[in-house]
């Protein structure tokens, strides 16, 4: 061999390893220079006004992660369209975990009530996890003479269209409410808003006579009787309400539901951020601070894991769109 093709293959030998080897070092270093997630503030997007129980869930939560995360949390309100507004505003939001839903039971109840969405609530998001959750009430103003389901109802047929029942649109309440209407053949007159806190605003005012509407939302009104409780729609009885009677109890089983209020992110969200986030929200869960702060407003603490979070959201749509057709509702 000549020496300088010695030399040639000698040098390669030592070269070739070498750059590689510096190659190796640079990817890595740029692998660690990456930034991580999170490296800037996260936005709750909250598709109703401020009040509701997803918002004041939402404002909970928000400072509690934003202190694991060692990011900053806000939480945004945009209402408008029965919620649809803000919720398309996160399913077109890039998926990087900066755009987050914070939604409620409005999220599912979507595709019984609205024949166009403008986005999917399954197709077009990835869950994240539940935080809380809780019951709605049945109240009516203290000038309304009942007090059970059964003088109101009969009320209300001696008194056709004199009553007004005011709800946020399409919201749980809407179709409880529908539902209610549809089981008793009261006729009341319907009065839409845009969201619950409106509803019971004008419910203290005297221009709407019933509502359904968050425990949380109105339970201090109710203790003050400034507003007058007739059922709880959860299973059991509240305990903060426990001379309140169920649905069941008031021979309305059909109308034991309740709401829930978790985070959603834009769909194909990388999953090692749908992780990281998912369990700082269980974290958050289980802190004694956040269970007093979710008691104290009525809720009660609800973790679990994304794939727990996607069955709930699947199951609601169909249980709603049932509730719906039972009640003869029709998508508009």
């Amino acid at each position: 061999m000549h020496p300088s093709k010695g030399l040639s293959h000698t040098l390669r030998a030592l070269v070739v390893p070498a750059v590689a080897a510096a190659g190796a070092i640079l990817i890595a270093a740029g692998a660690s220079s990456a930034p991580t997630y999170p490296s800037k503030p996260i936005k709750f997007v909250v598709p109703l006004l401020a009040g509701g129980p997803p918002d004041a869930m939402a404002r909970l939560t928000a400072p509690a992660l934003s202190s694991r995360l060692g990011q900053t949390v806000i939480v945004e309100n945009r209402a408008g369209g029965g919620s649809t507004i803000g919720t398309r505003a996160v399913a077109t939001a890039a998926a990087d975990g900066y755009t987050l839903l914070f939604a409620g039971a409005n999220h599912t109840l979507g595709p019984a009530v609205t024949k166009n969405l403008g986005y999917d609530p399954i197709k077009d998001f990835t869950a994240i996890g539940t935080v809380g959750g809780g019951s709605w009430v049945l109240v009516v103003a203290p000038s309304v003479p009942a007090r059970s389901v059964k003088e109101l109802v009969a009320y209300a047929k001696a008194n056709p269209g004199k009553l007004n029942w005011g709800f946020g649109l399409n919201s749980g309440p809407t179709l409880l409410g529908e539902m209610f209407m549809a089981m008793t053949s009261m006729d009341v007159a319907r009065i839409s808003y845009k969201g619950g806190p409106q509803a019971v605003a004008d419910l203290l005012g005297g221009h709407v006579d019933m509502n359904f509407t968050a425990t949380s939302l109105v339970l201090p009104l109710i203790q003050e009787g400034k507003l007058r409780a007739l059922a709880v729609t959860s299973s059991a009885r509240s305990a903060d309400l426990p001379d309140v009677p169920t649905m069941f109890e008031s021979g309305l089983p059909g109308l034991t539901r309740g709401f829930w209020g978790g985070l959603l992110a834009p769909a194909h969200t990388p999953t090692d951020i749908v992780t990281r986030l998912n369990a700082e929200i269980n974290a958050v869960v289980a802190t004694p601070e956040l269970k007093a702060g979710l008691a104290k407003l009525g809720f009660e603490p609800k973790a679990g894991s994304p794939q727990d979070f996607a069955a709930l959201l699947s199951e609601e749509i169909e249980a709603w769109k049932t509730a719906a057709s039972l009640a003869g509702i029709v998508p508009q």
